[in-house]
């Protein structure tokens, strides 16, 4: 749900990334000294004196010839920020002293309404206090001094903040919002299937690979479900990841993952399933998450009545461990099919919510057991006492039986997919654990 927005801008490289991070102390805005680095607006939440704001990290305001189309979508995304924004640090280096384009940036910030602080950063010292006079030149009202590296000064700015956000409304983000996290190698067509959702230019969609390089939070809502929908940078194989901001953003693709309920795993239908989706895929499994595989680009294929057929026979061999997740062919472009991906998020996480009773459960194993007898080994039977559900998201169910070293991997799968057969659980990993004798008596 909404919480105030402070939205970070300025000129490239005068520190506003590390602003950023030292405000929500945590390393999230990835911090080069290249300029262009941050190319997106990226949100996080921050709290400072128990009062809880979102906090908008931007690309720097660059002006250049409109030929160069990331730096014109960056200058774009910080004025989409100012547009959001409830109130805006404009963010100058004390260092360099003020430049041409700080007085451009002031332009834009002039005409917006909204309440700005203008922040001279790289203040490391009392003697650098001096640097800040010049600024008073932009007419943005008084300069606040603070070294975001050092953490100087950054009480004072804060206390600044709240003074404009103390009278804005506080509700708390809903308990049932689903996070989604959209992965996938560079160039599938994340970030305009991200747009196309939303309805909006929410990231920057270039056809060059790599250009989203950071986890980007969107909240939204659609049929009074909330979501918050996270557009990722594209993994790339470990060997291709080198330079530093590259590795940044596939262990935030990573860890995007790891916070979301749904990961939608995009796939290019002109190259099929590759190693690399392989890999990602892997990933999402073995962290228990659920997953909606999506085939963008699906526009781009010559199609005959089969076409969908021989492809969805394709993934389900090559990645055969994701039997359960759902498929979805759409265009990104052309937003087909597009409109069905949220109702199909909000089915697979009510189903990795699905709880089922342990009466029930053990009904479905007496039943499976007489269908398929447990397996022996060594002349020994496997002896299955009771089956209980542990927890959700993942389903999580523990089997106790007499020695778990006799139950063989198949008749695993032979109960996993009796309980799919079952009760659905469509686009999440069930977890099945063993418990030995002693265990199941001590229960």
């Amino acid at each position: 749900m909404y919480k105030p927005l402070v939205a970070v801008v300025g000129r490239p490289n005068v520190g506003k990334s590390t602003l950023f991070n030292a405000i929500v102390k945590k390393r999230i805005a990835i911090v080069e000294d290249i300029p262009g680095v941050t190319r997106d607006r990226i949100y996080f939440d921050a709290e400072w004196l128990g009062r809880e704001f979102t906090m908008i990290d931007t690309g720097g305001i660059e002006f250049v010839d409109a030929a160069d189309r990331i730096f014109t979508d960056m200058r774009y995304q910080a004025e989409l920020a100012i547009r959001e924004a409830d109130v805006i640090l404009f963010v100058v280096d004390g260092k360099t002293g003020m430049q041409p384009q700080d007085e451009e940036v002031a332009n834009i910030l002039r005409t917006c309404g909204k309440p700005v602080l203008l922040v001279v950063n790289k203040i490391d010292s009392v003697e650098q206090e001096m640097n800040m006079y010049e600024f008073y030149a932009l007419g943005m009202g008084d300069p606040i001094g603070v070294s975001a590296v050092n953490l100087m000064n950054l009480g004072d700015l804060l206390d600044s903040v709240l003074q404009h956000i103390q009278h804005l409304p506080t509700p708390e983000e809903r308990e049932d919002t689903i996070h989604i996290a959209l992965v996938g190698r560079p160039n599938v067509g994340k970030s305009s299937m991200t747009n196309a959702l939303l309805g909006q230019e929410r990231v920057i969609v270039s056809n060059v690979p790599g250009t989203t390089r950071d986890s980007i939070d969107t909240y939204w809502t659609y049929n009074d479900t909330s979501f918050v929908l996270i557009d990722t940078a594209g993994m790339r194989r470990k060997a291709k990841v080198d330079i530093p901001v590259e590795r940044y953003s596939v262990v935030r693709a990573l860890r995007a993952v790891d916070r979301s309920d749904v990961a939608v795993l995009v796939l290019d239908a002109q190259d099929g399933v590759t190693e690399q989706d392989k890999k990602i895929a892997g990933y999402i499994h073995e962290a228990g998450k659920g997953c909606i595989i999506v085939v963008n680009k699906w526009d781009l294929i010559d199609k005959d009545s089969k076409t969908s057929q021989a492809f969805e026979e394709d993934i389900r061999r090559e990645l055969a461990f994701l039997q359960y997740a759902p498929i979805l062919f759409a265009s990104a472009l052309t937003k087909q099919r597009v409109n069905r991906l949220a109702d199909m998020v909000k089915f697979v996480a009510e189903q990795q919510h699905m709880r089922v009773s342990t009466s029930v459960l053990n009904e479905l194993l007496e039943d499976a057991q007489l269908t398929n007898p447990p397996p022996a080994k060594g002349g020994k039977l496997l002896r299955i006492y009771y089956m209980t559900q542990a927890s959700v998201q993942p389903p999580t169910f523990i089997l106790f039986v007499n020695e778990p070293r006799l139950m063989h991997f198949s008749y695993v799968r032979f109960l996993e997919n009796r309980l799919r057969e079952t009760f659905g659980f469509e686009g999440t990993p069930i977890r099945l654990i063993l418990r030995g004798k002693r265990e199941a008596d001590a229960q």
